[in-house]
Order: C-alpha cells, then sequence, then structure tokens
C-alpha cells in the first residue's frame, strides 16, 4: 500500500485521481441520508429567522422578530442560513454548508501536510481524517465547528507554506526527500517535493527560493502567508470564537522553531500575524457595539446586552466550572433534560462514547510525533518534517489539555482533534520508510504502537452496547497479522519489505475508526452521537436536542393560533426550548423570554408587561415560575392549560 501511495505521489494525475476518490469518500459519508439526522434545532431556528430578514442575518437573530440574538456568533450560521435562503427550509439544507466544510477540510490537511511531508503523507492524512468518526458525525449536523476546523486547517496549511519556503531554499536540500529517509536528506530529485519549482501538481505554482529571499511585501512570501493565516485564525473566530485561538500555539511554535531569519525578525513576524488575528477576530463583535441597543437584537449569553461578554465570559471561561447553558435551562425548565456531558477526567478523550468518537488514533499520533521530533533533532532548523510534527503535534496536545479541563464537552467537538492526528499519521508513514535498511528500533517500536493502537480498539468497541458482534474479533485478527507482517520484516526483509509493514500495520490502525464512521452515516447519526452508542443514549440526545417537541409543536400550532386570536407572535415562552422548534416548523414569532437557557433579563419585565399591552402576543408558555418575569404573568393571567396562560388586557393592567 505504501508503494501504491508513493507511486501515486510521483504521479500527478494518480495523485489528483486519489485525491479525488478520497474527497468523493468524504462527501458520501457526510451526506448519507442526511434528511434523517437530527438537527440542533436551535440553531435551525436561528437559520429560519436568518434567512428571512437581512436584518436578522447580520446580527444573528434567534427569532423572526430579531428581538434576541443566538447564544454564539453567527459566522457559520451565516452559510447555513444562506443555505436556506436559497433552497427552502430543508434539514439537507442546512446540513449542506457542513458537508462542503468537510471535503474541504480534507482537501486542504492533504495540501497542508503534503507542503512539508510530501504528496504521500497528504494523501494518507486525508484519507484517514474522511473517515474520522468524529469527523463523520460533525459534518452531519448544523454545527458551526465544521466551519471552524476548516478555516483552522488552511491557517497550518498557510503557516506550512511559511516554513516550506525556508526548505525550499536550503541548498542541496529537499523538502520532502526528509520525509523518505530521516537519515539521508541527500536526494535533491525527490518527485515528492512539494516546493518543486517544476511540479505542476504544486498548489503555490513555483518555489519562492526561500523565505530569505522571498519578499515580506511579496503575498507569497513568508509575512505574507503569517497575515493570510492570521486572518484565516480571525475568521474562525467568528465561527466558535476563543476556541480559534487555540490553534495559536501550536502554529507560532512551529514558525518560530522552524521559520527563517534570525529569531527577533521570526518573533517580529509572528507578532504583525497576532494583530491581524486580533483585528479580524473582534471586527464583527466591534461593529456590532456601536449600533444602538435599540437599533439591533439583544446579544443571548450575557447579562449587560455586550457581545465582548458573550464570547469571552459565557462562551469562553465561564465554560470552565460553571454549569453548561443546557444544564441551566433545564433546572429551569423543572424537571428538564439536559443532554448528558461527560465528567471532567484526564481520560475523558480515550474512554467511553469520546473514546470512540476520535480516542481511537489519538495515543498513536502522540507516540508518532514524539518519535518524529526527536529523531530529526539533529536536522537543520527549517527541516519541514519536524516542523511538521511540531506544528500539528502541539495542536493536539493543545485541544487534548483544554478539551479534558473543560466543563461543557459534547462528542462534536473531539472532531477538532481529528486532523492533527490525521496529519501526525500520514507524516509518521513516509518519515518511516527509509530506501536502507530499516534500523531494528523503528521496526519494533511500530509493531509496538500497532499492537497496542489495536488492542485499544478492541478494548473501546468490547464496551459499546450496539457494536457488531464480528468487529473485536476483526481487529484482533487484523491487529495480530499486522504484528506479524512486521515482526517478520525483521527476519526477511527482502519478502517483506517495510514499506509493506507500514501498509499492514496502517490497515490495522485505521480499520475500527472506518467501521465507526459507516455505522454512524448507515444509521443516520450526527453530531451529538458516538459510535455504537446506546438505543437509551440515543433517546436522550433526541430529547435533548428537542426532537419530541418539535414533532408535537407540529400538531399543536393550529391550536395556539386558535387560542391567540391572530396576534403578531404565536406566543412567548420560557427559554428557547419552544420558540426553537416553532420558529423552526413554521416561521412564525414566537418570543423566547430569557434567551437560550431562559436567564437572559430579554425582554425585562417592562417590556413583557408593554408587547401584552400593544397586543402583540396573548399566550404564555411556562415550564416553572421562579423568574419574577413568569411569577407575574402567573398571577396576573389566565390559566389555560397546566403551562399555558392567556394575558389579555382586561387581566394584565
Amino acid at each position: 500500500m505504501i508503494i501504491i501511495w508513493r507511486r501515486m505521489s510521483e504521479q500527478v494525475w494518480l495523485r489528483r485521481l486519489a485525491l479525488l476518490a478520497i474527497a468523493a469518500l468524504a462527501g458520501l459519508l457526510y451526506a448519507w441520508a442526511t434528511g434523517q439526522d437530527t438537527l440542533e434545532y436551535y440553531y435551525a431556528a436561528a437559520d429560519r429567522s436568518m434567512s428571512m430578514s437581512w436584518h436578522d442575518f447580520i446580527f444573528g437573530a434567534f427569532d423572526p422578530a430579531g428581538t434576541i440574538t443566538v447564544d454564539k456568533l453567527p459566522g457559520a450560521l451565516w452559510l447555513q442560513a444562506l443555505s436556506v435562503r436559497a433552497f427552502g427550509v430543508h434539514t439537507w439544507a442546512i446540513i449542506l454548508p457542513q458537508v462542503i466544510e468537510g471535503v474541504l477540510t480534507v482537501l486542504v490537511l492533504y495540501r497542508a501536510v503534503a507542503r512539508l511531508a510530501g504528496p504521500a503523507a497528504g494523501l494518507i492524512a486525508a484519507l484517514v481524517l474522511a473517515v474520522s468518526p468524529a469527523t463523520v458525525a460533525l459534518d452531519r449536523e448544523n454545527i458551526s465547528d465544521s466551519l471552524l476546523i476548516l478555516l483552522l486547517v488552511l491557517a497550518a496549511d498557510a503557516v506550512s507554506g511559511a516554513i516550506a519556503g525556508l526548505a525550499g531554499g536550503q541548498a542541496g536540500r529537499d523538502t520532502t526527500l526528509a520525509a523518505d529517509d530521516p537519515d539521508d536528506p541527500d536526494d535533491p530529485d525527490d518527485p515528492d517535493d512539494p516546493d518543486d519549482p517544476d511540479d505542476p501538481d504544486d498548489p503555490d505554482g513555483p518555489s519562492s527560493g526561500g523565505a530569505d529571499a522571498g519578499g515580506v511585501g511579496r503575498p507569497g512570501g513568508t509575512l505574507g502567508r503569517l497575515i493570510v493565516a492570521g486572518v484565516w485564525v480571525g475568521l474562525a473566530f467568528q465561527a466558535k470564537e476563543i476556541e480559534a485561538w487555540m490553534v495559536l500555539p501550536a502554529l507560532s511554535l512551529a514558525y518560530l522553531l522552524s521559520g527563517s531569519g534570525v529569531v527577533l525578525r521570526r518573533a517580529g513576524q509572528l507578532a504583525v500575524a497576532g494583530v491581524v488575528v486580533a483585528l479580524v477576530s473582534v471586527s464583527w463583535m466591534t461593529a456590532v457595539s456601536l449600533v444602538p441597543a435599540a437599533d439591533r437584537p439583544y446579544v443571548d449569553g450575557s447579562h449587560d446586552n455586550s457581545v465582548f461578554a458573550q464570547v469571552f465570559s459565557y462562551n469562553g471561561f465561564g465554560r470552565f466550572g460553571d454549569q453548561t447553558p443546557l444544564q441551566v435551562r433545564a433546572a429551569q425548565l423543572n424537571p428538564g433534560t439536559p443532554l448528558p456531558v461527560p465528567p471532567r477526567a484526564a481520560d475523558r478523550l480515550l474512554d467511553g462514547g469520546l473514546g470512540r468518537d476520535t480516542g481511537w488514533l489519538i495515543p498513536a499520533a502522540a507516540a508518532v510525533a514524539l518519535w518524529g521530533i526527536a529523531s530529526r533533532r539533529r536536522q537543520p532548523r527549517g527541516d519541514p518534517l519536524r516542523a511538521c510534527f511540531i506544528l500539528w503535534g502541539g495542536w493536539l496536545v493543545t485541544f487534548f489539555v483544554v478539551f479534558t479541563a473543560v466543563t461543557t464537552l459534547w462528542p462534536y467537538y473531539a472532531a477538532a482533534l481529528s486532523p492533527a492526528a490525521a496529519a501526525i499519521l500520514g507524516a509518521g508513514v513516509v518519515a518511516a520508510r527509509s530506501p536502507e535498511r530499516v534500523p531494528v528500533s523503528r521496526t519494533i517500536g511500530l509493531a509496538v504502537i500497532v499492537a497496542g493502537t489495536a488492542a485499544y480498539a478492541g478494548w473501546l468497541v468490547s464496551s459499546a452496547a450496539r457494536a457488531p458482534g464480528w468487529l473485536v474479533p476483526a481487529i484482533i485478527a487484523v491487529g495480530i497479522a499486522a504484528t506479524g507482517v512486521i515482526l517478520w520484516s525483521l527476519v526477511r526483509p527482502r519478502s517483506v519489505p517495510f514499506a509493506g509493514a507500514l501498509a499492514a500495520g496502517l490497515v490495522a490502525v485505521a480499520l475500527a475508526p472506518a467501521v465507526a464512521s459507516v455505522s454512524l452515516a448507515a444509521h443516520s447519526e450526527s453530531g451529538f452521537d458516538t459510535p455504537f452508542e446506546s438505543a437509551r443514549v440515543q433517546e436522550d440526545v433526541a430529547l435533548g436536542l428537542g426532537k419530541q417537541a418539535t414533532i408535537g409543536v407540529q400538531a399543536t400550532i393550529p391550536y395556539w393560533q386558535n387560542v391567540g386570536n391572530g396576534t403578531p407572535y404565536l406566543l412567548a415562552a420560557q427559554s428557547a426550548l419552544l420558540p426553537s422548534s416553532i420558529i423552526y416548523d413554521s416561521g412564525l414569532e414566537a418570543l423566547p423570554i430569557g434567551g437560550f437557557d431562559g436567564t437572559a433579563p430579554s425582554p425585562t419585565l417592562a417590556q413583557l408587561q408593554a408587547d401584552i399591552r400593544h397586543g402583540l402576543f396573548h399566550l404564555v408558555w411556562i415550564s416553572s415560575a421562579t423568574d419574577p418575569r413568569l411569577r407575574w404573568v402567573t398571577t396576573h393571567c389566565t390559566r389555560l392549560t397546566m403551562r399555558l396562560y392567556s394575558c389579555v388586557l382586561a387581566n394584565t393592567g
């Protein structure tokens, strides 16, 4: 298999054909039966509202009347709303942008890895990412992380290009030749060089001739690439706020250790890029803050109508130790059903559902990254392979540590680890190859990693409720066979070349995640699901997302319209839970009292009273009356059902 990858990387048309096949596979997994997926109805409702009004679109309003925003920055929702505006309100139309973003991420990761480790490594990384369960589940959901990850991989690609410029300009060196043999960096004719000026498939065209020669003022020069990376990170901030900044340590460290020029120059270039990140990141927030409060929706997730509080407190540092917004809403709605949140623990990403989501390859990727950095410690500063391991290894460590510590960790968060793990494994496979006799220690190390990863995968699958019965025996059998092939290559290297051992190891490592990904697509599971989860967990996920409420709303809306006597708003309701279903299903206004979790001071009691007096709505749905606004409703309005009140001028004066 490794020989096949090698030949594909040497032939441009084969390389492109392989990449096209990988992209098609990714698209199939991400788009299969998406019309049957369970949406996150809160964001789906916002998509519909934003598609109906450019005012709501610009400010990221949750409801059609534009009274309150969503509790996130609306970057990813803009694309979803445009899709709804173009194709109508359909599940597939809302998920389509994430399918496209996921496929583009696979393609961009190929280019980013190929810059530093060669096309063969890029193809392997692209394939591993395409069939990563966390990635498959994420890209089948209307979640902003798909856009976040695409933009962050684009930033990594730009930084990789800046580093590759130095490697391409070093006399007597080739950027990818080091990927073929860490012990022999002298092959100027390696056809895998991603910066080869004669390579027609080079994504950047002719080499810049090195970062030192690459002008600071040229768009393709080192500083230009870093500025582009800063723009990508700033745009990623619009999709998922400060999570986008988590990639900055890895990008900065990789360039600081591997970039061109003296250290002060590199630090200065990174400072310029950092300023770009900051300016782009806060651009929309600043623009919204300058608009008078009366001319825009209230900012959900804040108690002072501040988008900065929403981003840095509610969605930022408040996620370390505080209750999740879903938990707060569940407490408000007494009884409420929050989505299950894995408890904080050092192994939360490596065990249970999250382990089956993305943990499969994390230990192997960490081991390969450490080996890659250590084995190339004597190479020159601009060594591309070491830079590749530093960049993606830093990405993996940063996200792993933060996700271990944060209070809120939904399964789809873990997809942010997948590009790093895929890139490290792709670079590691290619770096382990050697045209000379492979060191015994490298072969034994490969056998240990493959056997350990297969055993770990078997353990993860054995604890799953709905895993196919044949999978564990298959994992064990393939793992034993691959380990045997690797060890046999030590005894009979001519009959079993090390490339064959690498191929066997890659198959053994990828088997379980690939089957898990197919299972997710086949069962129409998405971002909040994990592979092989029990039917009970699936029911809890559907209930927490409001699927049953949406089904019930479809039959109840005509009754509410009749009782409401044709008011402009269908009703007002505690939190955004019921309004999400109403807005998504009908496009009618349903005022969310307290925003997403029911605690935001919008509308105020005075505003609520004024809306009733002006006849905007008569019906108010209440689950619990702990909030002063809702207590007023219970004492001044007529109770129609256990949770529904009618408020008219006669009894609310």
